[in-house]
């Protein structure tokens, strides 16, 4: 399906949050004007399966889906080398209760009465090798409310909230681990009972205002603090009490920067510095101010492309961005980008969406602001820019001198801090 973005003046694909018919799911027309709903059930996302059967199918495959998994369920789950030497923290097989991730890096969950506690220990899944994981003292806000003993530090105040349905912070339970369809869609357990009253009893973020549709990717990627804290003499680190269909900055504020300086969270720009800060660049993004939603280029219910994407890499980019269109570069890519087509030089994500987020050291994942950074930047500020990042050999000086002879961009563009 597509629908006209007049503000963009394009049409955009709506495929992250298909609307098939009688499954189409809404929240925004039955909701109040603060998007609360009336309390129901959580089911699960097996219970929808039978109606959405593809969506689900895609689902089950993503990381979305797999981000925690029960070692003792799934004897597959462990990715590290066992063989490797590990000199940070010893463990068996069966000690573990969940491990953590499985495409940059994993960690492992083990518990002690109704918590679980991450281990200091972490795999590099990129490197393969073992790493040490024990945030300190100037890194995330929360560790000075938490003791230094990592053992001390329960997951379910730090993490569980976003690798969860349902997270109870009284009775420590949840609907089902991972990221399943209710965490974007709602509690089902209304929809469930009459489905075909879609258009009142589940949220469908595609029908929801650019803002609250955002927040729905925001809640998990992005870095804040809830405004709530400490609940119950304990701090969290995400979104307690915020459903799909309500309005995020209800509940947390995101992480503040001052410009100018570096810190853990941003660059002295206000580019995100670590990973899960997609929404706090996409947030200063035009593409935002524009109405443009994470599923605009994202399917969270799954692809075969990189990061989910409903089109590969430059493809995507160039659906609305394309030469000559409204949004586009002036003439060709050639003439936009001075690199020959097809060369890494041409690559939108290349310039647009450079790697400036540390996932884990060595590993840096994209920018989400899409706003060029001049190698004046670098010069001025230390914060890594497009044209070096690829032409390693060269410095900034020359970068910059080269951007400058560019006839057909202004020399004013690069030169600005």
């Amino acid at each position: 399906m597509s629908i006209w973005n007049s503000a963009l003046g394009r049409r955009h694909s709506v495929m992250g949050y298909r609307v098939l018919g009688a499954t189409a799911l809404l929240a925004g027309c039955g909701l109040g004007a603060s998007g609360a709903r009336p309390a129901t059930a959580y089911v699960g996302s097996e219970v929808c399966q039978p109606c959405h059967a593809d969506i689900y199918r895609r689902w089950t495959a993503t990381r979305m889906a797999n981000v925690v998994q029960d070692p003792k369920a799934n004897p597959h789950a462990f990715l590290c080398d066992f063989s490797k030497p590990n000199p940070f923290w010893k463990f068996r097989r069966e000690d573990i209760a969940f491990v953590y991730g499985s495409h940059w890096k994993q960690r492992y969950f083990v518990r002690r009465g109704h918590d679980y506690y991450v281990l200091p220990v972490q795999w590099d899944l990129v490197h393969q090798t073992w790493l040490p994981y024990h945030p300190s003292k100037g890194e995330d806000w929360w560790v000075a409310d938490y003791p230094e003993d990592q053992m001390q530090r329960p997951t379910g105040p730090l993490c569980d909230g976003c690798h969860s349905v349902n997270y109870d912070i009284e009775t420590k339970s949840v609907t089902e681990w991972n990221v399943g369809c209710e965490r974007c869609h709602g509690p089902g357990g209304e929809h469930v009972k009459n489905p075909a009253d879609y258009r009142h009893n589940i949220v469908n973020p595609a029908r929801l205002d650019f803002v609250r549709a955002n927040d729905v990717c925001i809640q998990c990627h992005a870095q804040f603090r809830p405004r709530a804290n400490p609940i119950h003499g304990v701090y969290y680190d995400w979104a307690v009490g915020y459903e799909p269909g309500g309005r995020l900055a209800d509940f947390v504020r995101l992480e503040e920067g001052r410009l100018g300086q570096a810190s853990f969270f941003y660059w002295p720009d206000g580019s995100a510095h670590k990973n899960r800060e997609q929404g706090n660049d996409f947030v200063t993004s035009v593409m935002y101010a524009r109405g443009v939603t994470c599923f605009d280029c994202h399917d969270p219910h799954g692809t075969d492309n990189d990061g989910l994407l409903i089109k590969p890499g430059s493809e995507m980019c160039l659906e609305c961005h394309g030469p000559r269109s409204p949004n586009g570069p002036r003439g060709t890519l050639e003439e936009h980008t001075h690199h020959r087509a097809g060369s890494p030089g041409s690559d939108c994500l290349a310039c647009h969406m450079p790697r400036l987020a540390t996932e884990i050291a060595g590993f840096k994942v994209h920018n989400h602001t899409f706003r060029f950074i001049s190698p004046l930047e670098t010069i001025q500020y230390g914060i890594p820019n497009p044209c070096t990042s690829c032409h390693a050999d060269k410095s900034n000086e020359w970068a910059l001198g080269e951007l400058r002879q560019w006839q057909n961009e202004s020399a004013f563009r690069f030169e600005r801090p």
